[in-house]
């Protein structure tokens, strides 16, 4: 029922255009019999209207793919940098969250390792919502910030990076064989806030798949088995995502971009100083609010990434 529903919308909407551009063209048939300039003109202001309509509706029908539909893990790690690059990994964080929140998604935290100053070394949240693995898909790689750090006393500029990565939830339509002898189970206690619970009972579970290298977290729940159960989403997630990368890596170069936190790997520069700047390396898209972009403003962004795939793909 809910594939059909998302069917049924989005086939409605083209209906929507098909009618409306018919009836437009037809008001200019008879406007300029008419001799009707006005008409004309508003009929134009419509034409231009469906064409940004279709241009969307483009964008939407990339979002086709096998999980394009799934909610998203969304994992951020700080690069080299102590405090700095820490600090950054949490603006990063925070600016999901916020575009999240603007776009009716829910965010459930699975994991979090402060930093030890400011901010995080590393974070799992996943993003629950229509097509949200489809829409942030293109962003994981690194990112770069360029700014005046506020934990410098000479007020020096710094460049810092962080990474991002993001996995498809994996529903029960796409199996994943994962043999238990290659995973390595370890249990810790939870850290931060939580009251009573945290630091007294090893609820915290982390897995590490020996043939890849892939390790996921979760900390959040208080039982065991219940952050074990989501662990084990998240390695299911981690290992579709990196069979995906392996079919996709004589086209698109998500190996190279994720080798090293640092310089020549960046996807995104955000320049706070000397002046202001967001700009995608991949699609070229620029935006000299950067302050926006770190509150959430991204869907120039997401949509610029999917055209280039669009692109790549012709």
């Amino acid at each position: 029922m809910q594939e059909r529903n998302r069917l049924d919308t989005k086939l409605g909407s083209v209906r929507r255009v098909e009618n409306d551009l018919q009836n437009t063209i037809d008001l200019i048939a008879l406007a300029e019999a008419e001799n009707e300039p006005g008409l004309v003109s508003e009929a134009m202001a419509t034409l231009t209207a469906l064409q940004s309509d279709a241009h969307k509706m483009q964008l939407r029908s990339l979002l086709s793919g096998e999980v394009d539909d799934n909610d998203a893990f969304l994992e951020v790690n700080s690069g080299a940098g102590g405090t700095e690059a820490c600090d950054w990994a949490e603006m990063l964080l925070r600016m999901y969250v916020r575009w999240a929140e603007q776009h009716g998604y829910t965010i459930q935290v699975l994991s979090r390792t402060d930093g030890e100053g400011a901010g995080l070394k590393s974070a799992t949240i996943r993003v629950n919502g229509a097509q949200a693995y489809g829409w942030l898909k293109g962003e994981s790689g690194v990112h770069r910030l360029v700014r005046i750090s506020p934990y410098d006393s000479n007020a020096r500029r710094h460049t810092s990076f962080s990474s991002v990565s993001i996995s498809p939830v994996i529903d029960d339509r796409i199996e994943i064989d994962i043999q238990e002898k290659d995973v390595r189970t370890d249990t810790y206690r939870s850290g931060g806030a939580g009251g009573q619970h945290v630091n007294k009972t090893d609820s915290a579970v982390r897995l590490t798949h020996m043939p890849t290298g892939v390790v996921v977290a979760c900390q959040t729940e208080r039982s065991q088995h219940s952050n074990r159960a989501f662990a084990w989403d998240m390695l299911r997630a981690k290992l579709y995502e990196l069979e995906i990368q392996k079919r996709e890596a004589k086209n698109a170069a998500a190996y190279d971009e994720k080798t090293e936190i640092g310089w020549g790997h960046q996807i995104r520069s955000y320049v706070l100083h000397p002046y202001q700047m967001v700009k995608d390396l991949r699609t070229e898209v620029e935006n000299t609010d950067a302050a926006a972009v770190l509150d959430g403003d991204l869907d120039r962004f997401l949509e610029a990434t999917l055209a280039h795939r669009l692109s790549d793909d012709d």
